[in-house]
């Protein structure tokens, strides 16, 4: 236990040092970044997410003087090998994860027995970025025009008829919509879009949910149908396109969020500064032509608010998962 006078010594010399702690936080972030910085994407080069990163990397890079930031693609595994590369790397700040943290950090616990890492406390959380829903697609020469068409067609396939899966989202809205509807629609992995792709054109499968990015093209060229979005409501980004009430799915009601990370640990000034950076972006007209024309809407908030939204939504996923009958694997 300090005496008085002991406890008065240490008093004086914790206020003599307090300058130097706060000069040396502000230095951390004058000097960020000392080096490369690495945007760790969870998705295949060319994919809806990868647009996404990339754009949000080169807004990074201008902001900080075009210091140099490197997209570094690490799909597979739904998301859990990037996510695990981000929690092990150095907390320097020259790590980061650009990701729709709500189907990677906020799903994974339900869809997985085991995780090589905590999403929550793993990780520094720095702020929100956009939001979006889901879309389901069908080939557009195949007679389904409403979902209600396709429904029509699943039942009758029962289990011959498959769907294809290449996100978490994506595989819960699907088998969001076989619980709602009595479906039996067996589900096939896609580690990449263009095998998911192919596969639609194919016939091999009969629908997929994705992230809106990833089927613009495909959408105004007319080889894919948007049937449905997976939020409860029409999208600002998406207005042509039924939400999932209107279409026929009561009860669904997913929208994603994206976010951005770094390890735990990373210095406080350096986690203040992204989250500067970042909501910047937010308010800029080319951030939210960007978005808009991508089936987002922008979603800027900060690192209080984006810990609360992933706890809670980590207990939403969970409910997703029961709902879905998806059993962790």
């Amino acid at each position: 236990m300090f005496s008085r006078r002991e406890f008065a010594r240490a008093a004086a010399l914790a206020t003599l040092a307090a300058p130097a702690i706060r000069t040396s936080a502000f230095a951390q972030a004058d000097d960020y970044p000392s080096g490369p910085i690495r945007a760790i994407c969870s998705f295949a080069p060319g994919s809806g997410a990868d647009v996404k990163v990339r754009f949000y990397s080169a807004k990074l890079q201008q902001a900080l003087g075009n210091k140099t930031v490197i997209v570094e693609n690490r799909p597979g595994a739904f998301g859990n090998i990037a996510t695990e590369t981000v929690a092990k790397a150095k907390p320097d700040g020259l790590t980061i994860y650009i990701a729709p943290g709500s189907s990677t950090l906020a799903a994974s616990p339900a869809l997985f027995k085991k995780l090589s890492y905590d999403p929550v406390n793993d990780f520094e959380h720095i702020t929100t970025l956009n939001t979006s829903a889901f879309v389901l697609c069908v080939d557009a020469s195949r007679p389904f025009h409403t979902l209600a068409d396709l429904t029509q067609y699943l039942k009758a396939e029962g289990d011959k008829a498959s769907y294809g899966s290449i996100a978490n989202t994506g595989l819960v809205a699907s088998e969001m919509y076989k619980a709602k509807l009595g479906l039996k629609t067996v589900e096939i992995k896609y580690k990449e879009a263009g095998p998911l792709f192919n596969d639609l054109y194919a016939g091999n499968i009969a629908f997929f949910h994705i992230d809106a990015i990833s089927v613009e093209g495909p959408i105004q060229q007319g080889r894919m149908r948007p049937l449905a979005m997976t939020s409860a409501k029409r999208m600002r980004s998406s207005p042509n396109v039924p939400g999932a009430e209107e279409a026929g799915i009561p009860g669904m009601d997913i929208v994603t969020w994206w976010s951005v990370e770094v390890p735990a640990k990373t210095p406080k000034a350096i986690c203040d500064k992204l989250e500067t950076l970042f909501n910047a972006m937010a308010d800029q007209p080319d951030t939210l032509k960007f978005l808009l024309a991508n089936g987002s809407d922008p979603f800027p908030g900060n690192s209080k608010m984006l810990k609360e939204l992933l706890i809670k939504d980590i207990k939403a996923w969970a409910e997703y998962a029961r709902i879905a009958n998806i059993q962790p694997i």
